[in-house]
Protein backbone atom coordinates (compact mmCIF):
# COMPACT_ATOMS: atom_id res chain seq x y z
CA UNK A 1 0.00 0.00 0.00
CA UNK A 2 2.06 3.14 -1.22
CA UNK A 3 1.65 6.08 1.62
CA UNK A 4 -0.86 8.79 1.12
CA UNK A 5 -0.15 12.29 1.10
CA UNK A 6 -1.83 14.69 3.62
CA UNK A 7 -4.78 16.75 2.48
CA UNK A 8 -2.95 19.96 1.85
CA UNK A 9 -0.02 18.11 0.99
CA UNK A 10 -0.54 21.13 -17.47
CA UNK A 11 -1.87 20.07 -20.62
CA UNK A 12 -3.31 16.85 -21.01
CA UNK A 13 -4.70 15.12 -24.27
CA UNK A 14 -8.51 17.07 -23.08
CA UNK A 15 -6.81 20.27 -22.46
CA UNK A 16 -5.78 20.14 -26.29
CA UNK A 17 -8.81 21.43 -27.37
CA UNK A 18 -9.86 24.32 -25.24
CA UNK A 19 -5.85 25.88 -26.52
CA UNK A 20 -7.33 25.71 -30.10
CA UNK A 21 -4.86 23.70 -31.55
CA UNK A 22 -6.79 22.74 -34.24
CA UNK A 23 -5.34 19.14 -35.12
CA UNK A 24 -6.85 16.93 -37.86
CA UNK A 25 -7.36 13.90 -35.68
CA UNK A 26 -9.21 12.17 -38.29
CA UNK A 27 -12.97 12.10 -39.96
CA UNK A 28 -14.89 12.78 -36.81
CA UNK A 29 -18.68 14.17 -36.57
CA UNK A 30 -19.02 17.53 -38.30
CA UNK A 31 -19.87 20.02 -35.56
CA UNK A 32 -23.89 20.57 -36.42
CA UNK A 33 -24.52 17.87 -38.79
CA UNK A 34 -24.49 15.05 -36.68
CA UNK A 35 -23.09 12.65 -39.18
CA UNK A 36 -19.82 11.14 -38.69
CA UNK A 37 -17.40 10.69 -40.97
CA UNK A 38 -16.95 7.10 -41.23
CA UNK A 39 -20.41 4.99 -40.08
CA UNK A 40 -19.83 3.15 -37.31
CA UNK A 41 -20.33 -0.96 -38.20
CA UNK A 42 -23.10 -2.87 -36.69
CA UNK A 43 -22.33 -3.81 -32.91
CA UNK A 44 -21.04 -7.74 -32.63
CA UNK A 45 -24.46 -8.99 -32.38
CA UNK A 46 -26.76 -6.51 -34.01
CA UNK A 47 -28.54 -5.68 -31.19
CA UNK A 48 -29.67 -2.17 -30.13
CA UNK A 49 -27.56 1.33 -30.83
CA UNK A 50 -24.67 1.06 -32.94
CA UNK A 51 -22.90 4.03 -32.45
CA UNK A 52 -25.69 7.10 -31.30
CA UNK A 53 -24.05 10.06 -30.10
CA UNK A 54 -24.81 11.44 -26.70
CA UNK A 55 -23.79 14.63 -27.40
CA UNK A 56 -22.51 17.38 -29.25
CA UNK A 57 -25.24 17.63 -31.61
CA UNK A 58 -27.47 20.55 -31.18
CA UNK A 59 -30.50 20.58 -29.90
CA UNK A 60 -29.85 17.37 -28.43
CA UNK A 61 -30.83 16.22 -24.24
CA UNK A 62 -27.07 17.03 -23.45
CA UNK A 63 -27.40 20.89 -24.90
CA UNK A 64 -30.62 20.91 -23.34
CA UNK A 65 -29.07 20.84 -20.16
CA UNK A 66 -25.85 22.82 -20.79
CA UNK A 67 -23.58 20.46 -21.83
CA UNK A 68 -22.32 20.88 -25.35
CA UNK A 69 -19.17 18.52 -25.84
CA UNK A 70 -17.34 15.80 -23.29
CA UNK A 71 -16.36 12.66 -22.88
CA UNK A 72 -15.50 9.69 -20.84
CA UNK A 73 -19.50 9.63 -20.21
CA UNK A 74 -18.89 6.90 -17.40
CA UNK A 75 -22.44 5.57 -16.08
CA UNK A 76 -23.16 4.33 -12.76
CA UNK A 77 -26.14 3.45 -10.57
CA UNK A 78 -27.78 6.19 -8.57
CA UNK A 79 -29.01 3.33 -5.91
CA UNK A 80 -30.91 6.07 -3.41
CA UNK A 81 -33.46 6.53 -6.12
CA UNK A 82 -32.44 4.07 -9.63
CA UNK A 83 -31.68 6.65 -11.52
CA UNK A 84 -28.83 6.65 -13.86
CA UNK A 85 -25.66 9.04 -13.61
CA UNK A 86 -23.02 9.85 -16.24
CA UNK A 87 -19.70 11.53 -15.47
CA UNK A 88 -17.89 13.52 -18.24
CA UNK A 89 -14.41 14.85 -18.17
CA UNK A 90 -13.96 18.18 -19.66
CA UNK A 91 -16.24 19.56 -21.11
CA UNK A 92 -17.71 22.48 -22.83
CA UNK A 93 -21.29 24.26 -22.28
CA UNK A 94 -23.26 24.70 -25.78
CA UNK A 95 -21.31 28.22 -26.58
CA UNK A 96 -17.75 26.57 -26.84
CA UNK A 97 -16.93 27.66 -22.42
CA UNK A 98 -15.22 25.44 -20.72
CA UNK A 99 -16.78 24.22 -17.80
CA UNK A 100 -14.06 22.44 -16.40
CA UNK A 101 -14.08 18.43 -14.83
CA UNK A 102 -15.79 16.96 -14.27
CA UNK A 103 -19.67 17.14 -14.92
CA UNK A 104 -22.45 15.13 -14.82
CA UNK A 105 -25.81 14.39 -16.40
CA UNK A 106 -28.37 11.88 -15.45
CA UNK A 107 -31.02 9.80 -16.65
CA UNK A 108 -34.34 8.88 -14.98
CA UNK A 109 -34.18 5.13 -16.81
CA UNK A 110 -31.85 3.30 -18.85
CA UNK A 111 -32.94 1.07 -21.76
CA UNK A 112 -31.11 -2.05 -21.64
CA UNK A 113 -32.71 -3.61 -24.92
CA UNK A 114 -30.98 -0.18 -26.81
CA UNK A 115 -34.25 0.37 -28.22
CA UNK A 116 -33.98 3.91 -28.12
CA UNK A 117 -30.58 5.77 -26.98
CA UNK A 118 -29.92 7.27 -23.35
CA UNK A 119 -31.24 10.61 -23.12
CA UNK A 120 -30.27 13.02 -20.30
CA UNK A 121 -32.74 14.39 -17.62
CA UNK A 122 -31.70 16.27 -15.46
CA UNK A 123 -27.41 17.55 -14.58
CA UNK A 124 -26.22 17.82 -11.93
CA UNK A 125 -25.58 19.89 -9.38
CA UNK A 126 -28.99 22.26 -10.18
CA UNK A 127 -30.47 21.41 -13.04
CA UNK A 128 -27.67 22.57 -15.56
CA UNK A 129 -24.29 20.96 -16.68
CA UNK A 130 -21.51 23.00 -13.86
CA UNK A 131 -18.31 21.22 -12.51
CA UNK A 132 -18.90 19.08 -9.51
CA UNK A 133 -15.67 19.81 -8.11
CA UNK A 134 -14.51 23.20 -6.36
CA UNK A 135 -10.76 23.81 -7.16
CA UNK A 136 -8.62 25.73 -9.32
CA UNK A 137 -7.34 24.80 -13.27
CA UNK A 138 -4.44 25.61 -13.45
CA UNK A 139 -3.51 26.92 -9.82
CA UNK A 140 -2.28 25.22 -6.83
CA UNK A 141 -4.94 23.37 -4.67
CA UNK A 142 -2.27 22.08 -2.24
CA UNK A 143 -1.19 19.38 -4.00
CA UNK A 144 1.01 21.71 -6.80
CA UNK A 145 -0.25 22.77 -9.77
CA UNK A 146 -2.99 21.20 -11.52
CA UNK A 147 -4.61 21.40 -14.63
CA UNK A 148 -7.80 19.14 -14.57
CA UNK A 149 -8.93 16.26 -12.42
CA UNK A 150 -10.32 13.54 -14.20
CA UNK A 151 -12.78 10.88 -13.19
CA UNK A 152 -11.98 7.16 -13.73
CA UNK A 153 -15.49 5.51 -11.97
CA UNK A 154 -18.26 6.21 -9.70
CA UNK A 155 -20.63 4.33 -7.35
CA UNK A 156 -22.90 4.87 -5.17
CA UNK A 157 -23.88 2.33 -2.11
CA UNK A 158 -25.27 2.78 0.78
CA UNK A 159 -26.62 6.30 0.88
CA UNK A 160 -23.09 7.81 -0.20
CA UNK A 161 -21.39 8.47 -3.97
CA UNK A 162 -18.01 7.79 -4.09
CA UNK A 163 -16.10 8.97 -7.34
CA UNK A 164 -12.05 8.25 -8.16
CA UNK A 165 -10.28 10.72 -10.18
CA UNK A 166 -6.68 11.09 -11.31
CA UNK A 167 -5.00 14.98 -10.91
CA UNK A 168 -3.55 15.83 -13.81
CA UNK A 169 -0.21 18.35 -14.85
CA UNK A 170 0.85 17.02 -17.87
CA UNK A 171 -0.13 15.23 -21.27
CA UNK A 172 -0.22 15.54 -24.87
CA UNK A 173 -0.68 18.65 -26.82
CA UNK A 174 2.00 21.29 -26.52
CA UNK A 175 3.68 20.31 -23.30
CA UNK A 176 5.98 17.58 -23.61
CA UNK A 177 5.79 14.18 -21.53
CA UNK A 178 8.73 11.97 -21.96
CA UNK A 179 8.71 8.34 -22.39
CA UNK A 180 8.31 6.85 -18.78
CA UNK A 181 6.38 9.65 -17.25
CA UNK A 182 2.56 9.47 -16.51
CA UNK A 183 1.62 12.85 -15.98
CA UNK A 184 -0.06 12.91 -13.02
CA UNK A 185 -0.06 14.95 -9.46
CA UNK A 186 -2.19 12.81 -7.17
CA UNK A 187 -5.26 10.64 -7.27
CA UNK A 188 -8.27 10.47 -5.35
CA UNK A 189 -11.71 9.65 -4.10
CA UNK A 190 -14.39 12.04 -3.68
CA UNK A 191 -17.93 11.26 -2.29
CA UNK A 192 -21.53 13.00 -1.73
CA UNK A 193 -24.45 12.15 0.50
CA UNK A 194 -26.94 14.42 -1.62
CA UNK A 195 -26.86 12.14 -4.63
CA UNK A 196 -23.91 14.58 -6.31
CA UNK A 197 -24.70 17.67 -5.65
CA UNK A 198 -22.08 18.88 -3.27
CA UNK A 199 -18.79 17.17 -2.90
CA UNK A 200 -16.25 16.40 -0.17
CA UNK A 201 -12.69 15.08 -0.94
CA UNK A 202 -11.20 12.42 1.30
CA UNK A 203 -8.19 13.24 3.06
CA UNK A 204 -5.80 9.92 1.97
CA UNK A 205 -4.51 10.52 -1.47
CA UNK A 206 -2.30 8.47 -3.74
CA UNK A 207 0.62 10.49 -5.33
CA UNK A 208 1.36 11.16 -8.77
CA UNK A 209 4.80 11.76 -10.61
CA UNK A 210 4.92 15.58 -9.59
CA UNK A 211 4.25 14.46 -6.07
CA UNK A 212 7.36 11.99 -5.89
CA UNK A 213 5.66 8.43 -7.48
CA UNK A 214 5.58 8.49 -11.06
CA UNK A 215 3.79 5.47 -12.52
CA UNK A 216 1.53 4.68 -9.64
CA UNK A 217 -0.51 1.76 -9.82
CA UNK A 218 -3.08 3.65 -7.80
CA UNK A 219 -3.43 6.32 -10.80
CA UNK A 220 -6.63 4.85 -12.24
CA UNK A 221 -9.61 2.89 -10.45
CA UNK A 222 -12.73 1.11 -10.97
CA UNK A 223 -15.37 0.01 -8.85
CA UNK A 224 -16.26 -3.77 -10.26
CA UNK A 225 -19.06 -3.35 -7.13
CA UNK A 226 -20.13 -4.82 -3.96
CA UNK A 227 -20.07 -8.39 -4.41
CA UNK A 228 -22.30 -11.51 -3.17
CA UNK A 229 -19.52 -12.05 -0.72
CA UNK A 230 -19.66 -8.81 0.94
CA UNK A 231 -16.53 -7.04 -0.47
CA UNK A 232 -16.16 -3.98 -2.16
CA UNK A 233 -13.67 -5.39 -5.67
CA UNK A 234 -11.69 -2.38 -7.31
CA UNK A 235 -9.27 -2.75 -9.95
CA UNK A 236 -6.47 -0.15 -10.69
CA UNK A 237 -3.82 0.66 -12.55
CA UNK A 238 -1.06 3.36 -13.73
CA UNK A 239 -2.64 6.63 -15.10
CA UNK A 240 -2.40 6.68 -18.57
CA UNK A 241 -5.52 9.38 -19.64
CA UNK A 242 -3.15 10.84 -22.09
CA UNK A 243 -2.55 7.45 -23.64
CA UNK A 244 0.77 8.78 -23.78
CA UNK A 245 2.73 6.67 -21.35
CA UNK A 246 4.52 4.17 -23.00
CA UNK A 247 5.54 2.79 -19.12
CA UNK A 248 1.78 1.47 -18.55
CA UNK A 249 2.33 -1.59 -20.26
CA UNK A 250 -1.00 -2.80 -19.54
CA UNK A 251 -0.64 -3.94 -15.85
CA UNK A 252 -3.68 -3.74 -14.03
CA UNK A 253 -3.76 -5.10 -10.11
CA UNK A 254 -7.03 -5.84 -7.57
CA UNK A 255 -7.93 -5.19 -4.29
CA UNK A 256 -10.76 -5.33 -2.09
CA UNK A 257 -11.83 -3.87 0.66
CA UNK A 258 -14.81 -3.66 3.64
CA UNK A 259 -17.32 -1.37 2.37
CA UNK A 260 -17.69 0.34 5.82
CA UNK A 261 -13.99 1.00 6.00
CA UNK A 262 -14.40 2.30 2.64
CA UNK A 263 -16.78 4.67 3.58
CA UNK A 264 -14.87 5.28 6.60
CA UNK A 265 -11.65 6.32 4.68
CA UNK A 266 -10.06 3.68 6.37
CA UNK A 267 -8.43 2.50 3.00
CA UNK A 268 -5.24 1.16 4.23
CA UNK A 269 -8.07 -2.30 5.29
CA UNK A 270 -7.77 -3.07 1.41
CA UNK A 271 -7.01 -6.90 0.97
CA UNK A 272 -4.33 -6.95 -2.22
CA UNK A 273 -5.05 -9.90 -4.76
CA UNK A 274 -1.01 -11.24 -4.73
CA UNK A 275 0.63 -13.85 -6.52
CA UNK A 276 3.83 -15.42 -4.45
CA UNK A 277 3.83 -19.08 -5.72
CA UNK A 278 0.31 -19.00 -5.82
CA UNK A 279 -2.28 -16.51 -5.66
CA UNK A 280 -3.71 -14.97 -2.33
CA UNK A 281 -5.22 -12.12 -0.28
CA UNK A 282 -3.12 -10.46 1.26
CA UNK A 283 -3.64 -7.90 4.37
CA UNK A 284 -0.17 -7.11 5.63
CA UNK A 285 0.87 -4.44 3.01
CA UNK A 286 2.11 -7.29 0.52
CA UNK A 287 1.26 -4.84 -2.42
CA UNK A 288 -1.21 -6.63 -5.34
CA UNK A 289 0.93 -8.38 -8.10
CA UNK A 290 -0.60 -7.36 -11.98
CA UNK A 291 -3.07 -9.55 -13.59
CA UNK A 292 -1.48 -9.66 -17.24
CA UNK A 293 1.56 -9.74 -18.00
CA UNK A 294 3.16 -6.90 -19.58
CA UNK A 295 1.70 -6.07 -23.11
CA UNK A 296 0.22 -2.52 -25.05
CA UNK A 297 -0.35 0.52 -23.65
CA UNK A 298 -4.15 0.68 -21.76
CA UNK A 299 -5.93 3.83 -21.40
CA UNK A 300 -9.37 4.66 -19.61
CA UNK A 301 -10.93 1.27 -18.44
CA UNK A 302 -14.15 -0.25 -16.45
CA UNK A 303 -14.53 -3.73 -14.73
CA UNK A 304 -18.20 -4.05 -13.78
CA UNK A 305 -20.53 -7.30 -12.47
CA UNK A 306 -23.01 -8.16 -15.04
CA UNK A 307 -25.36 -10.94 -13.78
CA UNK A 308 -23.14 -13.56 -12.16
CA UNK A 309 -19.98 -12.33 -15.15
CA UNK A 310 -17.47 -9.71 -14.23
CA UNK A 311 -16.80 -7.91 -17.59
CA UNK A 312 -13.95 -5.81 -18.69
CA UNK A 313 -13.46 -3.73 -21.52
CA UNK A 314 -10.66 -1.09 -21.94
CA UNK A 315 -8.84 0.89 -24.81
CA UNK A 316 -5.87 -0.62 -25.82
CA UNK A 317 -3.71 2.53 -26.97
CA UNK A 318 -1.57 1.18 -28.90
CA UNK A 319 -3.98 -1.42 -31.53
CA UNK A 320 -6.41 1.62 -31.35
CA UNK A 321 -9.73 -0.30 -30.68
CA UNK A 322 -11.67 -0.96 -27.33
CA UNK A 323 -11.10 -4.47 -25.75
CA UNK A 324 -13.03 -6.77 -23.44
CA UNK A 325 -12.58 -9.66 -21.29
CA UNK A 326 -14.52 -11.59 -19.10
CA UNK A 327 -14.13 -13.74 -15.28
CA UNK A 328 -16.49 -15.45 -13.34
CA UNK A 329 -14.92 -13.63 -10.46
CA UNK A 330 -12.91 -11.30 -10.01
CA UNK A 331 -10.51 -12.95 -8.35
CA UNK A 332 -10.29 -15.82 -11.21
CA UNK A 333 -8.83 -16.31 -14.19
CA UNK A 334 -9.36 -13.76 -17.38
CA UNK A 335 -10.33 -14.57 -21.10
CA UNK A 336 -8.01 -13.34 -23.52
CA UNK A 337 -9.31 -10.17 -24.86
CA UNK A 338 -11.59 -9.01 -27.77
CA UNK A 339 -11.97 -6.69 -30.22
CA UNK A 340 -14.99 -5.20 -30.25
CA UNK A 341 -14.59 -1.22 -31.11
CA UNK A 342 -12.08 0.17 -33.51
CA UNK A 343 -10.17 3.07 -34.86
CA UNK A 344 -9.68 1.18 -38.18
CA UNK A 345 -11.73 -1.41 -39.56
CA UNK A 346 -9.29 -2.27 -42.22
CA UNK A 347 -5.90 -3.21 -40.36
CA UNK A 348 -5.17 -5.22 -39.22
CA UNK A 349 -7.29 -8.38 -40.08
CA UNK A 350 -8.19 -8.37 -36.26
CA UNK A 351 -9.94 -5.59 -36.74
CA UNK A 352 -11.93 -6.43 -40.17
CA UNK A 353 -15.65 -6.53 -40.09
CA UNK A 354 -15.75 -4.47 -36.50
CA UNK A 355 -17.18 -1.34 -35.47
CA UNK A 356 -15.36 1.74 -36.44
CA UNK A 357 -15.08 4.96 -34.98
CA UNK A 358 -12.62 7.57 -35.73
CA UNK A 359 -10.27 8.48 -32.77
CA UNK A 360 -11.94 6.07 -30.31
CA UNK A 361 -11.05 5.68 -26.94
CA UNK A 362 -13.02 5.29 -23.10
CA UNK A 363 -15.25 2.39 -23.69
CA UNK A 364 -17.22 2.21 -20.15
CA UNK A 365 -19.39 -0.48 -18.85
CA UNK A 366 -23.16 0.31 -18.30
CA UNK A 367 -24.00 -0.96 -15.30
CA UNK A 368 -27.47 -1.54 -16.47
CA UNK A 369 -26.49 -3.84 -19.31
CA UNK A 370 -29.09 -6.23 -20.76
CA UNK A 371 -26.82 -8.65 -19.50
CA UNK A 372 -22.96 -10.05 -19.84
CA UNK A 373 -23.62 -11.73 -23.80
CA UNK A 374 -25.03 -8.02 -24.47
CA UNK A 375 -23.60 -5.49 -23.12
CA UNK A 376 -23.79 -1.55 -23.76
CA UNK A 377 -20.26 0.28 -23.58
CA UNK A 378 -19.94 4.27 -23.82
CA UNK A 379 -17.12 5.07 -25.96
CA UNK A 380 -15.51 8.16 -26.88
CA UNK A 381 -13.97 10.22 -29.78
CA UNK A 382 -12.46 13.29 -30.53
CA UNK A 383 -13.39 15.31 -33.62
CA UNK A 384 -11.57 17.29 -35.48
CA UNK A 385 -13.53 20.58 -34.96
CA UNK A 386 -11.39 20.50 -31.51
CA UNK A 387 -14.26 18.64 -28.90
CA UNK A 388 -15.30 15.29 -28.78
CA UNK A 389 -18.14 13.37 -27.69
CA UNK A 390 -19.82 10.37 -26.50
CA UNK A 391 -21.64 7.36 -28.30
CA UNK A 392 -23.36 4.19 -27.68
CA UNK A 393 -22.77 0.89 -28.22
CA UNK A 394 -24.83 -1.95 -27.37
CA UNK A 395 -25.15 -5.55 -28.04
CA UNK A 396 -21.37 -5.73 -27.21
CA UNK A 397 -20.59 -9.54 -26.84
CA UNK A 398 -17.55 -10.03 -24.27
Amino acid sequence: MPTPSGQSGGITRRTLFRTGAGLALGTGLAVGTGLPGATPAFATNGIGQTGAPLCQQPGDSAAAHGLGSGDLGIPYLREHDGSWGYVFGDSFNVAGDYLRSPVMLNQGGFDSSGSAPIAFSWAMPNGNAAPLFDYVSGGDNGFGTESTRIPNDCIEFRGRTYLQYTSVLHGIGPDPLPAGDDGSVMSGVAYSDDGGVTWTDYGYHWDGQYRGVNQSMYGMWSFAGIDPDGWLYIFSKRWNGSHKNTADQGAIQLFRIDPDDFRAGNFGAQQNWTYNGRWYWASDGTPPTPLFGPGNNIGEFSVKRIGDTYCMSYFDATDGALCTRTAPRPDAGWTAPKTQVVNNALWPPSHWGKPQLDNVYGGYIHPGSANAGSLTLIASQWTQQGAYRVLQFDGINP
